[in-house]
This record gives C-alpha cells, sequence and structure tokens, in this order.
C-alpha cells in the first residue's frame, strides 16, 4: 500500500493524528467488529495515549470533511489509534498481511512527522527573511519620508512671503 493512501487515512484527532479502526479493518482485510474484538481482549496494551474511542461530535466533525461517507450507520464509535497504537496493533494481529500494513502505516506516519518537521524548520526561515527584510524596508521608508519632507521644507521655506524689512 503506498504512503499517499495511508496518509489519507491518518487524521487529526484531540491534537493527534489518528487512524480509525474501520479504516485500519479495511486495511488489514478483515472486518472492524473482528479488530474490535481483538483490541478488547488485549485492553491492557492499549492505554488511553494508544487508543481512544471517539466521540460522536469528533466523528461527526470528521464526516463533514469527507465528501462521501460509507461509515454513515455506526452504531458504536470507533477507535482512534494513534502511531504507537498503530505498532501495538502488530502484536495483537498477527497475520502476514497485518504486519506488512504495519509496516507500510509506520512509514506514513515517519514521513509525516518528518514533513512536518521540515515544514516548521522552513516556516521559521521565512519568519527570521521577514523579520530581518521588513527591518530594513522600514529603514529605507524612514529614509525616503526624510527626504520627501526636507524637500517639502525647502519648498514651503522658499515660496514664503518673506518678513522684515526690505532692501531697496
Amino acid at each position: 500500500m503506498n504512503p499517499q493512501e495511508i496518509e489519507n487515512k491518518i487524521h487529526e484527532i484531540r491534537h493527534q493524528n489518528v487512524m480509525l479502526d474501520f479504516d485500519l479493518a479495511e486495511m488489514y482485510q478483515i472486518e472492524t467488529r473482528v479488530l474490535k474484538q481483538a483490541v478488547r481482549r488485549n485492553s491492557d496494551r492499549f492505554p488511553k495515549d494508544f487508543m481512544f474511542q471517539i466521540t460522536k461530535e469528533e466523528f461527526e466533525n470528521l464526516t463533514s470533511q469527507f465528501v462521501t461517507s460509507s461509515h454513515g450507520g455506526l452504531r458504536y464509535m470507533p477507535f482512534a489509534f494513534t502511531e504507537q497504537g498503530v505498532a501495538m496493533l502488530s502484536s495483537v494481529l498477527k497475520s502476514k498481511i497485518a504486519i506488512e500494513i504495519n509496516i507500510s502505516i509506520i512509514r506514513a506516519f515517519v514521513l509525516m512527522r518528518q514533513f512536518a518537521l521540515s515544514h516548521k524548520e522552513l516556516s521559521e526561515k521565512l519568519n527570521q527573511l521577514e523579520k530581518k527584510f521588513n527591518k530594513k524596508f522600514n529603514d529605507v521608508a524612514e529614509a525616503l519620508n526624510y527626504l520627501l519632507q526636507k524637500d517639502k521644507l525647502e519648498i514651503e521655506q522658499k515660496q514664503r512671503k518673506p518678513i522684515g524689512y526690505k532692501k531697496q
């Protein structure tokens, strides 16, 4: 499975990148209930920072972002698995497909993290350049304003009516 397909199934919920149980089940080629059953049987392997059940509001917000949703009539809200939770799934689901898919998913998470870091570094560099050039542009603008004001004062001085005695 290519990383782009996997990245499309990674969502941000509660400020964490997660994958939903039905997407994982589809990728592992098993039913969602089988995946949930395996997780429940091994619940001690999935602390809250590895997996959590999303709320109805979170799910509605998420499905409003999908163009079409084939997951409309769910009885139970899906589980959301963090990167560590997905890694833990490989110890619970021991099929060859699950292991191969897990490796691909972990690689996709790593690529996303690398992209985010490089994006952050680039953003910081742009901010530094902006500050540097804003200072230079401000200095140039001040100099131009000074020169314009100086010229304006000279013109006003020449155009004003002199006071005092007239020379004859």
